[in-house]
């Protein structure tokens, strides 16, 4: 493999730098160490990777009632979501159409939308409802002044935005356009009649592909999750479209402390496959959705700069297990084995941020286990090298 440094910029987006990470998994290398510091590799990542990506806002049932919102910063802007008095889920870029403010912050509920700045007002539907001390402004129409929108999709209970500038002229696809056959793979589990129960936000101080590759291996798990889960078994599972799974196989409910067992029951209808384990998918470039018989958890990991990672996850239960009289005690031990299991990847996670920074140190040669590691580093590269320097990565 080509040396690369830090000071010259031009070497780090180098073919041949990444000539032996393209190998076959038996003979592949990981990601060199300035994939996971450089601020040059991050700013490359944001613009290619995740500045056009969909990104998760949170799920419908957060959204109860009309003027309910909630504002997310996504790297193509600031943008508020609100759901209207005819209950429809609208996103708009949150920026007043007069000088450009911040409309919203946070989340709760409002009966309009009010520039903090000068007060116009806006519909809930984002149409401009009034302008103070514009009327003697030529040719100024309210009708062309409301809000602009931004692109929303939710599936499952899922509520995306994309505020891309090439959003709108569909450029950038539709939601599900890339997931391939994940919705039909995941769809027994009916996301749709699912509820958050929990929703956790976590600052953490390493880069956020640290955290999605120990999501998609189970080769640490006997190591930093020895007394939380113990070692796990995973088998890959095909998949089609820009998305990647891991099955874990175990008849009870794997989102509790090992021999732990519950009362809630399965999922209604979860064919045999779906019963006898544990699904841990991620959704590129860095959602993860984890389907077990009885619940589903997930986790994004939203880059906060090179070696930081805004980490949200969300616990959700079918509606019928969360009106059960005993779900408020039974639940206390998922949330301590989700907290416990999360806190130690989290942990983990800085552990390795702190030895990438080790600039004179090779690459590692990866195991047979790392398969979703070596398929998630190779999708990355597809996207940040140029054509034709991305090529093809070669089959597994």
């Amino acid at each position: 493999m080509a040396r690369c440094s830090m000071s010259d910029p031009s070497h780090l987006f180098s073919p041949a730098a990444f000539a032996n990470v393209r190998k076959p998994l038996r003979e592949a290398e990981t990601l060199p160490t300035w994939c996971y510091t450089s601020p040059d590799f991050h700013r490359r990542e944001i613009e290619r990777i995740f500045k056009p990506a969909w990104r998760l806002v949170g799920r419908e049932d957060e959204f109860a009632g009309a003027g309910a919102f909630r504002t997310i910063d996504t790297f193509a802007g600031p943008v508020l979501v609100v759901r209207g008095d005819d209950g429809r889920l609208r996103a708009f870029l949150n920026s007043c159409r007069h000088r450009g403010a911040q409309l919203l912050d946070g989340q709760g509920r409002c009966g309009a939308i009010v520039c903090p700045y000068h007060a116009w007002k806006y519909g809930l539907d984002g149409s401009l409802l009034g302008a103070p001390a514009m009327d003697k402004s030529l040719g100024f129409d309210k009708r062309g002044n409301g809000l602009i929108a931004a692109r929303l999709e939710t599936w499952g209970g899922f509520v995306f935005v994309n505020a891309s500038r090439d959003a709108p002229d569909r450029r950038i696809g539709p939601l599900l356009e890339a997931w391939g056959d994940l919705p039909e793979v995941l769809g027994p589990y009916r996301f749709g009649e699912m509820v958050l129960v929990r929703r956790i936000d976590f600052d953490v101080a390493c880069n956020w592909k640290l955290l999605t590759e120990n999501a998609m291996e189970e080769y640490h798990t006997g190591t930093v999750h020895r007394v939380s889960l113990g070692q796990q078994q995973g088998e890959a599972v095909a998949t089609r479209g820009d998305w990647d799974a891991l099955f874990i196989r175990q008849d009870t409910t794997i989102a509790l402390m090992t021999g732990e067992t519950s009362p809630f029951p399965f999922v209604a209808g979860l064919p045999e496959r779906h019963r006898s384990g544990t699904f841990f998918t991620m959704i590129y470039p860095s959602l993860q959705l984890a389907c077990t018989q009885d619940c589903m958890w997930y986790l994004d990991f939203q880059p906060a700069g090179p070696e930081r990672t805004k980490v949200t996850v969300g616990f959700c239960f079918p509606r019928a297990t969360v009106a059960r009289p005993d779900f408020a005690a039974v639940v206390e031990r998922y949330y301590a084995r989700w907290e416990t299991s999360i806190g130690e990847d989290n942990a983990i996670g800085e552990v390795q941020q702190k030895g990438m920074r080790a600039e004179a140190r090779p690459p590692g040669r990866l195991s047979w286990k790392e398969h979703h590691v070596h398929k998630l580093a190779n999708w990355v590269l597809d996207r940040v090298l140029d054509p034709p320097a991305a090529g093809r990565r070669a089959a597994e």
